[in-house]
């Protein structure tokens, strides 16, 4: 298991929502809240998603004992301590929050010097406006950059059962007790999912969240949805457990 207090970034459940197509409209919200009624403890959003709107639904949503994770910092220039502030100031009024659980760098930018970024958001880690940091897009030795910086608490990349560069970078996290958060957890796939999907009567979905989840114990899934339905099915993988030849099936 991890070595740092993992409820505090993890919400208590191993699988979260993405929302990058998530808008502020009254259905959404209402969602949102049932989400969470139905199990749902770890949000994942960002200041880009939808033009803002992903933000102001949670905000809206006034969720209770729910982690929200947010993002700044996407384009080319938006590292600047400057820029990312005054992201984060929106990203603020927008979740309606004084601390957010979790803000990661969105993509580290050429034209300022990683340690340079990290220094701005250790700062506001140290007013209290973050609680935890985290890095997206990145690669084992950006991260050790970072966190010479500031603690890293979560990493968040691309990865499912086909695409797989992250696969160094997965282990080395649960070493170093990093959360390792795949988007896109869902893409991709082999024939054997729809076997053993077929064979246990569950959807595809349910499996492949399931693998991942077997595959370290520093993974948090965050799939996108804007079903209860299908965020239902997706919380159910925490209670399916692959057999050892199931897993080598789709590994």
């Amino acid at each position: 298991m991890l070595c740092f207090t993992t409820v505090t970034v993890l919400g208590e459940a191993r699988i979260g929502l993405g929302t990058n197509r998530l808008t502020d409209g009254p259905e959404q919200v209402r969602f949102l809240q049932e989400a969470v009624a139905a199990g749902l403890r770890h949000i994942d959003t960002a200041h880009v998603y939808t033009g803002g709107a992903s933000e102001r639904a949670i905000g809206a949503a006034q969720l209770n004992g729910v982690v929200v994770a947010t993002k700044g910092g996407r384009r080319p220039g938006e590292g600047r301590p400057e820029v990312l502030a005054a992201q984060l100031e929106q990203s603020l009024r927008s979740l309606r929050t004084e601390t957010i659980g979790l803000y990661y760098l969105h993509r580290v930018d050429q034209e300022t010097p990683l340690e340079e970024t990290m220094a701005a958001l250790a700062e506001h880690r140290d007013a209290g406006r973050i609680r935890h940091i985290g890095l997206s897009d990145v690669g084992i030795a950006e991260v050790e950059r970072a966190r010479a910086v500031v603690p890293i608490a979560a990493v968040q990349n691309a990865y499912n059962l086909s695409e797989r560069g992250s696969d160094e970078l997965i282990e080395w996290c649960a070493a170093e007790g990093i959360v390792f958060v795949p988007y896109f957890p869902l893409r991709g796939g082999k024939p054997a999912l729809a076997d053993i999907a077929r064979r246990r009567g569950v959807s595809p979905a349910r499996v492949a969240l399931a693998w991942l989840l077997r595959r370290s114990p520093a993974m948090l899934p965050i799939p996108g949805t804007l079903s209860l339905s299908h965020l239902r099915d997706n919380l159910a993988a925490l209670e399916l457990e692959l057999t050892d030849e199931e897993y080598e099936a789709l590994r």
